[in-house]
């Protein structure tokens, strides 16, 4: 019988899986990394790492989290984008900053419940590597590690389907203003 090959994600996945976990924790970790790998080889994230400690207290995650550096900003809250329109500060000048991702199913039942006990267990802005931000920053929009966040908490949503497409989503702890157009 001919050996053959893993793909590059079962070996990505398979090599960073940690030791002493469970099925279902190996499920979710497996899921976590799935997404790491779309997030770093499609889309071009860097400073990439899996959270299942919360930062908060230390306890357990709901779910393995991911956190990383997108190349480009994911979100401008709305009142940040009237005031770069009035200080004529283009997006690309402002430096990002880490997202943190929750990696999911597309056959995941999600309720509000299950949604506040990941926002309870997270920070505004993930900790991450010593390049927590890229470029210089303008005017006072660099976001800082203690600076609060416009907007408050928000994780991207990553859904990843049967044939592992993965769809992305900005979901907010709580109500924001919709932006202007």
């Amino acid at each position: 019988m001919e050996n053959l090959q893993s793909s590059a994600v079962t070996s990505f996945i398979n090599n960073s899986k940690p030791r002493d976990i469970t099925e279902l924790d190996i499920y979710q970790h497996a899921l976590a990394a799935q997404v790491l790998h779309n997030l770093q080889y499609q889309h071009d994230w860097s400073s990439l790492q899996i959270h299942n400690q919360s930062p908060i207290n230390n306890r357990t995650l709901p779910k393995p989290l991911v956190s990383g550096l997108p190349p480009h900003r994911i979100y401008v809250h709305p009142d940040e984008q009237i005031e770069m329109l009035k200080q004529n500060i283009q997006e690309k000048d402002i430096p990002v900053a880490r997202e943190w991702v929750l990696p999911t199913h597309l056959r995941e039942k999600w309720s509000l419940r299950k949604f506040a006990d990941v926002f309870d267990g997270i920070t505004e802005v993930p900790s991450g590597g010593d390049d927590d931000s890229q470029g210089k920053p303008r005017d006072g929009f660099a976001l800082k590690q203690t600076e609060s966040r416009r907007g408050g908490k928000r994780v991207l949503l990553a859904t990843v389907g049967d044939d592992s497409t993965v769809v992305y989503y900005v979901v907010h702890d709580g109500i924001v203003k919709p932006r202007q157009n």
